[in-house]
């Protein structure tokens, strides 16, 4: 049993389709903001299904009552408030997190990581399975080609898309970043315009594009003397996200306390 957050967003109907869908989990909550129009409908009519018996609320502990897990891809700091109430609902009653959220800062990784110490919490920038490998892959990539291969990455993104760089460009520069043995915040370059000068073996750049309804495409760019490689991922629908949070919330119900990522459930 799993419980769908931000229920009437993008994110949140197409979780709730391919949940219900999947056959492993079966949708048992919903939750909304406070104050959205559509709080009380049907999470399966909002997803363009039959009926589910699930009524959207804005109450996150009564709607996670029953479920084992819930599935959350809404903003930053709705989704540490949500945390929070997990932790808050004590021993034997508190759901697994799986959490998709991007432009989650650095304070909201550590809320991650303490709320971890109470209840299973997997939080991936990217559910997609496969950019989950391209992590694996590159890090493979960084540490064999060596310093002579400079490192860049470019990432598009639909219009609408609040942050930049993507968290995922991020995870993959810091993933180069510490295969080269370098400081990743150190080494980022977000850009380059006017006379910067000569490029430092050290940089990693990443530039963030955002046009049109691109749902999400990532290349990694090695160049080095007389050759380059390039390793991209292409997101062609939000099902895919969609379909790995699910799979990682059908792994992580009954798991102890602690964080983990799309990577274990991958056995990467």
């Amino acid at each position: 049993p799993v419980c769908v957050c931000g229920a009437l967003g993008r994110m949140g109907r197409t979780v709730t389709r391919v949940a219900a869908a999947s056959g492993v989990l079966k949708v048992v909550g919903a939750v909304e903001r406070p104050g959205h129009p559509e709080l009380g409908r049907d999470a399966g009519l909002a997803a363009g299904l039959e009926e589910l018996g699930v009524a959207v609320t804005d109450d996150f502990a009564a709607a996670v009552r029953e479920a084992g897990a819930y599935i959350d891809f809404a903003a930053p700091e709705s989704v540490v408030e949500r945390l929070e109430q997990a932790r808050a609902l004590g021993a034997g009653s508190r759901p697994a997190a799986v959490i998709g959220s991007t432009g989650l800062t650095a304070q909201d990784q550590a809320r991650l990581a303490e709320a971890a110490r109470d209840l299973p919490v997997l939080w991936s920038p990217n559910m997609s399975l496969g950019v989950n490998l391209m992590f694996k892959i590159a890090a493979l990539m960084a540490a064999g080609l060596g310093p002579q291969f400079d490192a860049e990455i470019v990432e598009i993104h639909h219009r609408l898309k609040k942050d930049a760089p993507s968290g995922t460009a991020l995870k993959l520069q810091q993933t180069v970043a510490h295969a080269k043995g370098l400081d990743p915040a150190g080494a980022l370059v977000s850009g380059r315009s006017g006379l910067v000068g000569a490029r430092a073996d050290e940089e990693i750049g990443v530039l963030a594009v955002r046009a049109g309804d691109v749902v999400g495409d990532h290349t990694l760019i090695f160049a080095g003397p007389g050759e380059r490689l390039e390793l991209t991922h292409r997101a062609h629908s939000r099902d895919t996200f969609a379909a790995g949070a699910v799979r990682a919330a059908a792994w992580l119900i009954g798991r102890p306390p602690g964080l983990y990522s799309l990577g274990d459930v991958l056995g990467l």
